[in-house]
């Protein structure tokens, strides 16, 4: 007989501030805060945790084992997880699999980056580099444009705007529709505390920003940023064990892709930005929750760069092909139209710290549903969806609702004392001894200092 996966829940979120990188807070730091606000929203303990999985791009081998050892040296299985710009949700995926399966009742996902300033880049100059092929398939294709192919920028920024710059071509679409989304998601992330950009420029003001490739101007473009995001996921037994149906959010639909042939043989740029596994990824989390995009209200879109969420909108089934820019026309991207799409702002706005950005979606996407977003909600949500993609190639689309047994009850201001979704606050000293382990707190590593808390 066919296996049938158990259902996992989200039961607890916590997300630091999104900030540009300045050298202020170690990964630690970040790793920890997020994971102590994840606790405290489930009402749990670090001993509850069963095994733990932990994304990160930038760090060394144990950097999940570094920050998590400073809620107790439990002996739980943490698993370093690093999957390009999708790593935070392929380390979610790793953790509702243990659920899934039967493997833990009760697990963590945690993301965090600590990054440099400045346009991403390599650390190995000696060994060949993950993305050799997409760019000279870019050469290829471009080489035959009126444009040089050694045209300026960062070769991800590179990659997107030519993806762009293909729909454009290809369906009447312009750059004003590109503008047009950068504005949107800025506008967006003006009422959210933790978004690293709460500025909003017009689209006019996106337009003639100062370029950073040969299409794509600094708005358009998701900052280095510095952060950590963390979920608590368990299984049905676990909510109903620890009375936590009041913010089970169910993990309906997981669809995880990578590249398919058709990033070489299609010969095109838009399938170079990783659309097809975009549109496998989720064509699997739809059948899985039983769903269409019809019947999703709200999205967090992996839009590093403006262009991409142009061109994601047909691969995640919101439109058929080249008809995308009409979503934009129609204001169908945003409050009032069919979908609100990056309500946080998106990557362009909230930042993009690597290892987190995957889970912070989960995040707000759970907060959307237990209606709890703040500033940042949508009316009558009943399915979200997030999106986020690794060039070289990796995509993980989730489907989320509330659980069949959801029941109303705390809302999350309760316990944090504040209303998190409203107000970013750093951790207290208080707050982490409330969910550190209580059986192995012996020995603990040096942790973050009190008087940076």
């Amino acid at each position: 007989m066919p296996y049938t996966p158990r259902k996992a829940y989200v039961v607890g979120v916590g997300m630091t501030k999104f900030d540009k990188p300045r050298g202020e807070r170690d990964y630690p730091e970040l790793g920890l805060e997020a994971s102590v606000k994840a606790l405290i929203d489930a009402g749990l303990t670090y001993d509850q945790v069963e095994t733990a999985a932990v994304g990160y791009c930038y760090g060394d081998s144990t950097c999940g084992q570094r920050a998590l050892y400073q809620l107790g040296m439990t002996g739980i299985p943490i698993v370093n997880v690093n999957n390009n710009c999708s790593t935070g949700s392929s380390a979610f995926a790793f953790a509702a699999n243990a659920i899934q399966s039967g493997q833990a009742e009760c697990a963590l996902a945690l993301g965090f980056e600590k990054m440099a300033a400045g346009s991403l880049g390599s650390a190995w100059d000696d060994r060949a580099q993950p993305m050799e092929g997409t760019m000279t398939q870019l050469f290829e294709i471009e080489g035959d444009k009126e444009y040089e192919v050694d045209d300026f920028g960062p070769f991800a920024a590179r990659i997107f705007g030519a993806a762009g710059q293909e729909y454009c071509e290809k369906y009447g679409a312009t750059w004003d529709h590109i503008a047009a989304i950068s504005a949107k998601n800025h506008k967006h992330s003006v009422k959210n505390p933790y978004a690293q950009f709460r500025i909003s420029p017009s689209s006019a003001d996106v337009a003639k920003a100062r370029k950073i490739t040969r299409e794509v101007t600094l708005p358009m473009c998701s900052p280095t940023s510095d952060g950590g995001a963390a979920a608590i996921v368990c299984s049905e037994e676990f909510v109903k064990a620890h009375k936590l149906e009041d913010r089970a959010i169910e993990l309906a639909g997981l669809g995880i892709a990578t590249d398919s042939v058709k990033l070489y043989e299609d010969k095109s740029r838009i399938e170079l930005a990783g659309a097809d596994m975009s549109r496998r990824a989720a064509q699997k989390a739809y059948q899985q929750a039983g769903i269409t995009a019809k019947d999703v209200q709200v999205i967090e879109l992996h839009d590093c760069f403006a262009p991409n969420e142009l061109v994601t909108y047909p691969a995640l089934g919101l439109c058929a092909e080249g008809e995308a820019h009409k979503i934009v026309e129609n204001g169908d991207n945003t409050y009032g139209g069919k979908w609100v799409v990056n309500p946080s702002g998106g990557l362009e706005s909230k930042g993009h710290p690597l290892g987190a950005t995957g889970i912070g979606m989960i995040a707000y996407m759970a907060l959307q549903l237990r209606n709890e977003a703040g500033d940042l909600q949508v009316k009558d949500v009943k399915h979200a969806l997030t999106h986020n993609i690794g060039l070289g190639g990796s995509c993980v689309v989730t489907v989320l609702k509330k659980a069949p047994f959801y029941k109303e009850g705390s809302h999350c201001k309760d316990r944090f004392g504040y209303d998190f979704a409203r107000e970013e606050r750093r951790m207290t000293q208080e707050e982490l001894d409330k969910v550190r382990s209580k059986h192995f707190s012996d020995y603990l590593p040096p942790s973050v200092p009190e008087s940076k808390l």
